[in-house]
């Protein structure tokens, strides 16, 4: 393992110099934050949307506040247009270079705009995190690790004027020495997320780790991800010890590949071995990394009853759109990134405050101005802060302030949905009285719950197809973190559902119709259709 520690030490030196620009930065957050937004006003003073903002005659934050309104994604979406046919200067100065995927609301996909100066602005929040995580936790040094940071590809896409759409490699984000640095100590090849089937990527995935019993550190971004990579293990695991020690890799649905070097000794020894115990399976697996806060809390407790004592750290926030905060070892809550863009946050009262002003124990909606060219750029993210490192504010994500579920990183939001539904019901002309779409943990497993009062049924099937045109939704299909949509139809679907806010505190006159909840629990609020005459219990 001398190549890992050296490559594991180069990575580190490699992220020291921007740690101390970061915890300089951390001594005066509202020094640092009026010179990024200075510099991101200097370099786009020459582009269509500082023209038409002033850019050239703003000098402080809170002139920038007054000149520039708040946005969200779709007041992008014709500049993202032209971007992606080739015109230049539409959002930024600094050229685009790609286009990152990431859901919709009214559309089934957003297209976020990638300059290299965004990706500089990434790289600023990653380094700290990983010089702070690697000198706080030296043991994971010692060997490789599995990073999974993008999806499972399905091609390279274009825009019409040739800008690609996705990263190449899941080591993009790191920059070129920190990408040749992390490929070289990956656990598993970057190659393996192109496989086509799911079945394919796990197995494969799995034959690389358990290729790697001095694996020190496993980066995953849904917690959900890794504990259903593993649950197939005792199923596949005569046929990975026999690849292991023959060196072949017999996929599931593939031809099988024999390009890998015979390992007898390591084979049986895991023979011997309860695919169950992770402890004997990965004995130097120092700590996990995954997020931890909101809907993923208790996904994370699970994910740590089945690594006894392995450290399990969660991530700061991070959009496709923006690195919000960093974790650091010790340290309760993500710390705002405060060199990565300028941010602003919207208290409960409406009112925008900047980073140095957020107080302790306050909820607060995030805001960003990036390098990529989105400006106040309302992120949807809600977050506490709990206490402050040093200046910075230390953050919990909390959820979305728009109507999104998001339990597996799925990103459904509302008027996504209803244009779903309503495809799906004009194409099989009905007219319903009552439709509400739920998430619910069913018999079959964790699933999005279509309740309909309707003549006729709606066939499933075509509603899971229309709402896997959401990017992100139909990765987790793909995954099995969601099953497939399931209709139940309900009597009285409309005076149910009023009833049932009702009871969970809302006041009648605060009650608005909505096709999307983000809770669970809603299927026993509703009356079954075969008892017509039943009253629930409410």
């Amino acid at each position: 393992m001398v190549k890992a520690r050296l490559a594991n030490a180069l990575w580190v030196a490699s992220c020291l110099l921007e740690w101390r620009r970061f915890t300089r930065a951390a001594e005066n957050v509202a020094e640092a934050q009026a010179q990024l937004l200075a510099g991101y006003l200097r370099a786009n003073v020459c582009t269509e949307y500082g023209e038409r903002h002033g850019f050239a005659s703003i000098t402080t934050p809170q002139e920038y506040q007054a000149r520039v309104p708040l946005t969200g994604y779709d007041d992008y979406v014709p500049a993202i247009e032209r971007i992606g046919e080739g015109a230049p200067s539409v959002l930024t100065a600094d050229p685009v270079r790609m286009f990152e995927l990431s859901s919709g609301s009214t559309a089934a996909s957003k297209l976020i705009p990638y300059t290299a100066r965004l990706k500089a602005e990434f790289q600023r929040g990653i380094a700290p995190w990983i010089f702070n995580l690697y000198s706080r936790c030296p043991q994971i040094q010692g060997g490789p690790a599995y990073w999974s940071v993008t999806p499972l590809t399905g091609g390279k896409r274009f825009t019409p004027g040739g800008l690609p759409i996705g990263f190449e490699s899941d080591s993009a984000y790191l920059g070129p020495l920190g990408q040749w640095l992390v490929n070289s100590l990956m656990a598993v090849p970057d190659a393996v997320k192109t496989l086509a089937s799911v079945n394919d990527f796990r197995y494969a995935t799995l034959f690389h780790l358990l290729r790697q019993p001095e694996l020190r550190l496993i980066s995953v971004w849904n917690p959900t991800f890794l504990t259903l990579l593993l649950s197939p293990l005792a199923d596949w695991w005569d046929s990975l010890c026999d690849d292991i020690q023959r060196g072949t890799l017999t996929l599931p649905d593939s031809p099988a590949d024999s390009r890998f070097a015979p390992a007898p000794a390591l084979a049986r020894r895991l023979k011997g071995v309860d695919p169950a115990d992770t402890a004997a399976l990965w004995p130097r697996l120092a700590l996990l990394s995954c997020w931890a806060d909101g809907p993923s809390a208790p996904y994370a407790r699970q994910l740590a009853e089945k690594f006894p004592g392995v450290r399990i750290q969660g991530k700061g926030l991070l959009a496709t759109e923006a690195f919000v905060s960093l974790p650091l070892v010790g340290v309760e809550g993500g710390v705002l990134a405060v060199n990565a863009h300028f941010f602003e946050f919207i208290d409960e009262a409406g009112e925008v405050r900047l980073a140095h002003q957020l107080q302790k124990g306050q909820t607060y909606a995030v805001v960003v101005t990036t390098g990529g060219g989105f400006y106040r750029y309302q992120l949807h993210d809600l977050v506490e802060v709990l206490g402050f490192w040093k200046q910075l504010p230390r953050l919990r994500f909390v959820g979305k302030t728009d109507r999104i579920s998001d339990w597996f990183g799925e990103k459904l939001e509302e008027r996504f949905v209803a244009n779903a539904l309503e495809q799906v019901f004009a194409a099989q002309q009905l007219t319903p009285i009552f439709a509400m779409l739920a998430p619910d943990e069913t018999p079959g497993g964790f699933r999005y719950v279509l309740y309909l009062e309707s003549d006729s049924s709606v066939d499933a099937a075509a509603l899971d197809l229309a709402l896997r045109a959401n990017f992100h939704y139909d990765y987790c299909r793909k995954l099995g973190q969601l099953q497939a949509v399931e209709v139940l139809p309900v009597a009285r679907g409309a005076e149910s559902y009023l009833r049932a806010c009702q009871l969970r505190g809302q006041k009648l006159g605060n009650i608005k119709p909505a096709v999307l909840q983000k809770t669970t629990g809603w299927g026993g609020y509703f009356d079954d259709p075969a008892s017509p005459l039943s009253t629930k219990p409410f």
